[in-house]
């Protein structure tokens, strides 16, 4: 496995790929990997020749007082991790390569980025599409590959890709979670033991807004009004969002009539959780 870190490697090496007729996956991460980056990895090495992980913990998506500085890095650990699963390349650049002195282009996808984290974090998903826009520039990709768990991110990326015309191809991989039930996230990392637990209430309200959707109940505001009990019977919680949007729309609805996306983002201690789940 190489590891690069400028893009003109990254591109001599699709090159030369390319010139024999391989194909190219690419994983997009900002690094210190778990299982569900892992498993997003597989996923791509079953798909494609060649596979890419970028880890660039990217400051254009972190808003002020976010943990951009204490966000988990360790590429050694990464590179093994990486390489244990297949992966060929890490591109992990310094962020002077991707936003060279006098930068001032940004992608913007709007309409579905005005809710959820795009409303809780503003700017956020203008970094999201901006560096994803670079690293697909960059590489090129046949297909990329992205988790369930940042749903909104997949949405915001398929919406890029269709609307500027990007050939590729998007591929979004189901959330991978712990024994019980906690959705795999490197910010899990921050999680003291008391909280953790308390976290599992996040999982276990998705699961109960399922069943009661499935036994036939579709008025969102009971739905939404559920999985919102269900949290705030933990003290160490403290609810950013619970929502339910239109899928992949994300336009408000009272009745789920199609798929639906309940999500949620909850704050305990340092750590920032999102989760979510489609209603069909």
């Amino acid at each position: 496995m190489f590891i690069y870190h400028t893009i003109a490697e990254v591109r001599r090496y699709v090159r030369e790929a390319r010139s024999i007729g391989q194909s190219i996956g690419l994983v997009p991460t900002m690094g210190y990997l778990h299982e569900g980056h892992l498993e997003l990895v597989r996923q791509a090495k079953k798909r494609c020749d060649k596979v890419i992980v970028s880890i660039f913990v990217n400051p254009t998506q972190f808003g002020p007082g976010e943990d951009l500085e204490r966000y988990p890095r360790d590429l050694d650990r990464d590179a093994r991790l990486s390489e244990g699963v297949g992966a060929d390349v890490i591109f992990n650049p310094p962020v002077a390569e991707m936003y060279p002195a006098g930068y001032c282009t940004y992608v913007d996808v709007e309409r579905i980025t005005e809710h959820l984290c795009g409303q809780a974090r503003p700017g956020h998903f203008r970094g999201v599409a901006t560096v994803v826009t670079k690293l697909f520039n960059i590489v090129r990709p046949d297909v990329a590959f992205f988790g369930q768990k940042d749903a909104q991110q997949a949405l915001v990326i398929n919406r890029m890709v269709a609307d500027l015309d990007m050939d590729l191809e998007v591929v979004t991989v189901t959330t991978v979670r712990e024994p019980d039930g906690l959705a795999m996230s490197s910010r899990n990392v921050y999680l003291e033991p008391e909280q953790r637990r308390a976290a599992l209430a996040l999982s276990r309200s998705l699961r109960r807004a399922e069943e009661v959707f499935q036994a036939g109940e579709r008025d969102a505001a009971r739905i939404r009004q559920l999985v919102i009990d269900m949290i705030k019977k933990e003290a160490l919680l403290e609810i950013d969002y619970v929502e339910i949007y239109s899928h992949p729309e994300l336009e408000p609805i009272d009745q789920i009539e199609g798929p639906a996306l309940l999500a949620l983002a909850v704050k305990t201690g340092r750590a920032r959780l999102i989760d979510n789940t489609v209603l069909r």
